[in-house]
């Protein structure tokens, strides 16, 4: 059993929950991830980790109540505990001295991205972090994310803070101006294949995390395969970060859409139980 030992609320619907788990604190490196199971008869879901202390044995991450489990997940209060946590799953981010590197991300991807960039940062690299979100009550980590950038910019939807519009219309203007050794996207599939093709115009290279379905984790069920340059990949164990230029972001949002009138039931009926005294 894993304890649940902090839980903030960053903004409505994102919660910050640090879970004791040593042996993962132990290993886990920037751009992997867990999955984790909540009680016996819980789904297993993949979820990134945001940051994670060594010598206490912790692991942080942001969890974004949108489904029946992360909901249930949302739920817990310190002093509760999880059944599984299974990790570090994925291949660590390739962190090295490229240049510039241009970060992408959206809502609760902003937490997934900042271990990278603060691993990029200590290799000396000249870090440009974009955030997008809804409104400008819905950017998280932004102070967290400020510290290890060289430059933060925001865009959200309604122009309540930075530019009004989307991440990658501010990666596109920045391009313009701007040169870029890389460029990492971590987000929405729309919004990782837009930033992709932006790249692609400006002859950058660029690398997407892929948020694939997964069920264990470790390859075998398959249920993450992606198509990556014509040739199948499992998001799990090959990535989840692939050369963007690669991806077929149009199958991956197919399979990812796949089971959402199963999702819809099961949320229907959580939220049932949960209103029923």
């Amino acid at each position: 059993m894993y304890e649940i030992v902090a839980k903030e609320e960053l903004v409505q619907g994102y919660k910050l929950i640090t879970i004791a788990a040593p042996l993962v604190a132990a290993k886990i490196k920037a751009g992997q991830f867990v999955i984790l199971r909540i009680h016996e008869k819980g789904e297993r879901i993949p979820i990134s980790i945001c940051d994670h202390d060594t010598g206490k044995g912790h692991i942080s991450t942001v969890v974004h109540e949108v489904g029946k489990t992360t909901k249930e997940f949302g739920k817990l209060k310190p002093g509760d505990k999880i059944t599984n946590v299974c990790g570090p799953l994925g291949k660590p981010s390739a962190v090295k001295k490229y240049g510039r590197v241009v970060l992408v991300c959206r809502g609760g991807t902003a937490a997934a991205i900042f271990p990278i960039a603060r691993e990029l940062k200590k290799k000396c690299n000249h870090i440009t972090t974009i955030i997008g979100a809804k409104t400008k009550e819905f950017i998280i980590f932004e102070d967290r994310l400020r510290e290890c950038s060289d430059e933060l910019l925001i865009a959200t939807d309604d122009g309540t803070e930075g530019r009004k519009g989307y991440a990658v219309h501010v990666l596109r203007d920045f391009l313009h101006e701007h040169r870029a050794d890389l460029i990492i996207a971590i987000g929405p599939t729309i919004m990782m294949k837009t930033a992709a093709k932006i790249a692609r115009e400006h002859g950058i290279r660029a690398i997407a995390s892929l948020g694939a379905i997964m069920v264990d984790g470790t390859g075998m069920c398959g249920a993450c395969r992606v198509t990556v340059g014509s040739k199948t990949k499992f998001a799990c164990v090959h990535g989840p970060e692939f050369n963007a230029h690669e991806v077929d972001f149009d199958e991956l949002k197919r399979r990812q859409q796949m089971y959402q009138e199963e999702e819809k039931v099961a949320l229907e009926a959580f939220e049932k139980d949960e209103a029923e005294p």
